[in-house]
């Protein structure tokens, strides 16, 4: 068996023999991309497929044939193990601190529709259409193992909803990452057309209303023991947490990208990406951050010997070599490698977690013939949040480093003999860009402040039955938090080092900039105009934030280092 997916603009299938290879362009924000079409058999979706789910406009799913054989074949086994006589937690067993109260043949059907009510009790924002989209494509895919015991109906109802373009309104308050609870509960209240909210093209409705509204029946159950493992696992955290690296990852890009436009603004020692540094260190990703900053700058005749003394000599001062560069641009690379590395094992956990079963009980057939149900605890999500704590960390610290590089542009001596706070014009009389300097270094304690980390800090709940919780969900979440004010503070990188480049050009008459970082400041000069004198700084700052959210930013970047 295997995933198929058609993605990107041209809409080609393709065809492998493992692991998807392909996948939309990606963006901060989504890039459209018309359909994308996916055969889940719970084993080879792979993260770009969820990238590529994350942005497309329509999504069209469904389940590998030789996967609901599967799941028919385990379902019969589980059936017949309850016969046998077996108790089982969520089939003939209450949940919870409630588990020794068993429950008789009447009352096994209306638990299932008990079990959703009761634990939809979420609260706060919904999350976003598309992780919800995601979230219900990750658990099919998880079901559609065929070691959860449900029919293969169930998988079928959440694809259903995925492709008519019904989302489910998933509040992201309430799950303690030892299960996505209350957010699945009410993905699956809309899925038997109960009175809980669901979205369908722009309008929002009680589900009773939005099913017919997409042609879709709202006469659908859950038998015995299928409730259960649509909340069980932490399906909702996953999906948030792919979201979040697919932020981070084009993010990433934009770092390096600002970083070699500061390069350039500075003049900077080209020396400290010098391949034999970085190739002594033994990083892979150290070595690939260097490289792809050093072809962002090939070409540059402002970062050379020549390039400094010229400005030296424009600027009436008798030229000296620059030595060496403040830590912040020698370190640059290895701190933004750090975030790569930590992407990669992001990646990994991510790519079993979605191919995972996840539920609990899971079923699994006997050495000796027939089925048996064996308890666990797949569904916690410690490695997903202690690993969403890591990506929060370096989040902020690439924000840090990037305020720290801003603050840098603002000195005439920290910057070489930039004119003071990046003032164009006459200095004093305009006051320059230091308040834009500024809007970054106010962000900065709230993202160091919100990235302390959230998986330390377990509690128990539930008369002690859950008495270990991961908290993934809030480390997602701060995560995700800080992922929305790192593209502001990139922002204000870009935004100055620009306006550096601009003030002294004159004066390096004759000598270029890199290909990559000239590319990158034209681009910045299509949004905003160099500043002269000053003016309302608001509209530019957001400007130069939307070209890095909307991936304006992001192709430049990814053009000038492609191969």
């Amino acid at each position: 068996m295997r995933n198929k997916i058609i993605a990107g603009l041209a809409c080609v299938a393709i065809t492998c023999s493992g692991p998807t290879v392909a996948s939309a362009s990606a963006g901060i924000s989504s890039a459209a991309a018309p359909v994308v079409r996916l055969s889940l058999d719970g084993e080879h979706l792979t993260v770009r497929d969820a990238f590529a789910v994350l942005e497309a406009d329509t999504v069209q799913v469904k389940l590998d044939p030789e996967a609901v054989t599967a799941m028919k074949r385990t379902r019969r086994g589980a059936l017949a193990a309850l016969k046998g006589g077996a108790r089982v937690y969520g089939w003939n067993q209450a949940l919870g601190p409630l588990k020794d109260h068993p429950l008789d043949a009447t009352q096994q059907r209306r638990f299932q529709r008990n079990m959703l009510l009761s634990h939809a009790a979420g609260t706060g924002p919904a999350l976003p259409d598309r992780v919800a989209r995601l979230a219900l494509i990750i658990k099919a895919n998880q079901m559609a193992r065929a070691d959860e015991g449900v029919r293969p109906e169930v998988p079928q109802r959440l694809l259903d909803l995925v492709n008519a373009g019904i989302t489910p309104v998933m509040p992201q308050i309430g799950s303690l990452g030892t299960g996505d609870l209350q957010p699945q509960a009410a993905a699956g209240l809309v899925a038997i057309g109960e009175q809980a909210p669901a979205r369908y093209r722009g309008e929002e409705r009680p589900a009773a209303q939005i099913l017919p509204m997409a042609g879709l029946s709202t006469d659908f159950e859950f038998q015995q023991g299928e409730a259960l493992p649509l909340i069980s696992g932490s399906t909702v955290a996953a999906a948030q947490f792919l979201d979040a690296v697919h932020q981070a990852e084009s993010l990433a890009d934009l770092a390096e990208g600002a970083f070699a436009l500061f390069m350039e603004a500075t003049r900077a020692e080209q020396s400290s990406l010098d391949r034999r540094t970085h190739d002594e260190r033994h990083i892979p990703e150290q070595k690939a951050v260097a490289a792809r900053i050093r072809t962002l700058i090939k070409g540059s005749q402002w970062m050379t010997d020549r390039g400094r003394a010229q400005l030296d000599t424009a600027l009436g001062q008798e030229p000296h070599p620059r030595i060496q560069d403040a830590v912040s641009v020698r370190a640059a690379p290895h701190i933004l490698a750090v975030l790569r590395r930590d992407l990669a094992h992001c990646r990994t956990i991510l790519r079993r977690e979605i191919n995972s079963s996840t539920s609990n009980p899971l079923i699994f057939p006997k050495a000796g013939g027939g089925y048996e149900f064996v308890m666990g605890g797949n569904w916690d999500a410690a490695m997903m949040g202690h690993a969403a704590d890591t990506l929060n960390a370096d989040v902020a610290d690439v924000a840090v480093l990037s305020q720290e590089l801003s603050g840098r542009l603002l000195s005439s001596r920290w910057s070489y003999g930039l004119p003071a706070n990046l003032a164009g014009g006459v200095v004093g009389l305009n006051s320059g860009l230091v308040q834009v300097q500024t809007v970054a270094a106010a962000l900065i304690p709230e993202m160091q402040s919100n990235a302390f980390p959230a998986s330390v800090l377990s509690r128990p709940v539930k008369d002690g039955q859950e008495d270990h919780n991961s908290m993934a969900m809030a480390s997602i979440r701060k995560t995700l938090a800080n992922l929305g004010q790192l593209p502001t503070v990139l922002a204000v990188q870009y935004l100055m080092a620009a306006q550096g480049i601009d003030l002294i050009k004159d004066k390096m008459t004759g000598l270029s900039l890199g290909a990559g970082t000239n590319a990158l400041h034209q681009a910045i000069r299509k949004r905003v105009p160099a500043l002269v004198d000053d003016r309302w700084m608001s509209p530019d700052l957001q400007a130069v934030t939307n070209a890095v959210t909307n991936g304006e930013l992001l192709a430049t970047v990814r053009a000038a280092t492609k191969g």
